[in-house]
């Protein structure tokens, strides 16, 4: 148990007591100060933007450059509250909108549902305000923190509300696919480079990106309909978006299945790109002989 964590941890829960436009002013200084020191980080995000939005000026890529470190700064800061204000501060400042039906059925449905969640910071805003308004038993699949406490914390943290089950990347599909077939929700976050091992290489942003096709695969195997779900962070809180279940999906070609969730992901990126996790080494995999961007 490290001093550092405990600290830390202590920080966050003292935050949680904190108004929320302090925190969130808070949050504007260290994501400017985080965008001026961490320049191996800013490196990754300059290059994320110039390969996905060389239409973009410059300057208006060095704006969304600069908003995404507070957007950072921010959500980080936010989880002070979320994991351990009381329920009702959560429940105002975290607003479910969007598609009735699919809202209705998260919350009282009995049918697999898989909610595809594209890393935008508040996806962890999105996690608490789903499963506070639902008693579905839902999964939620994590890659492990280097130091134990912090890894305890965020795992306490992400099944605060709900019945929430927290599964490691080396747990295997089994129990995900388990849990889809007794009815239950999967909060799956599939768009990022975990390697070449088990990925395809699709266009994302016309760039080819090693990207793994569990969407369509749980889907398939789940026989789960797929809900994306997208987090936006705004003054008062969170506006959490349920759109509309995707139709005709999966088909029979995960590579097209995962070409598709690329490209919608693109469109919801465009309404909100600096919210976007562009400090990810998203393209850090490449295809066979092509040159490494980072």
């Amino acid at each position: 148990m490290s001093m550092s964590a405990q600290l830390g941890i202590g920080f966050m829960r003292a935050l949680s007591h904190v108004p929320l436009p302090l925190v969130r002013g808070f949050g504007a200084i260290l994501g400017r100060l985080l965008h001026t020191v961490a320049l191996p980080r800013r490196r990754v995000v300059d290059t994320n933007l110039a390969l996905c939005f060389p239409d973009k000026s410059p300057a208006e890529r060095r704006r969304i450059a600069r908003e995404t470190f507070v957007f950072v700064a921010q959500s980080w800061l936010d989880r002070g509250w979320l994991w351990h204000a009381p329920p009702e501060v959560v429940a105002r400042r975290i607003k479910v909108m969007g598609a009735a039906a699919e809202i209705e059925e998260i919350a009282h449905g009995e049918a697999p549902m898989i909610l595809f969640a594209p890393h935008f910071y508040g996806l962890d805003a999105a996690a608490t305000g789903l499963t506070m308004h639902t008693s579905r038993p839902s999964t939620t699949i994590y890659t492990t923190q280097r130091d134990p406490m912090v890894d305890e914390w965020i795992r306490v943290g992400r099944a605060r509300f709900g019945n929430v089950i927290t599964l490691n990347r080396v747990d295997g599909i089994k129990p995900i696919v388990a849990g889809l077939r007794k009815g239950g929700l999967l909060y799956l976050l599939p768009d990022m480079d975990f390697g070449r091992d088990q990925s395809v290489f699709v266009p994302f942003f016309g760039v080819p990106v090693a990207t793994v096709p569990s969407l369509s695969r749980f889907s398939r195997l789940g026989r789960a309909k797929v809900v994306p779900i997208l987090s936006r962070v705004v003054k008062s809180g969170y506006e959490i978006e349920v759109l509309p279940a995707w139709q005709g999906f999966p088909t029979d070609d995960a590579a097209a299945d995962t070409a598709h969730m690329n490209q919608q992901l693109e469109g919801y990126i465009r309404t909100m790109p600096s919210q976007y996790y562009w400090v990810h080494r998203r393209f850090k995999t490449r295809p066979e002989g092509a040159p490494p961007l980072y």
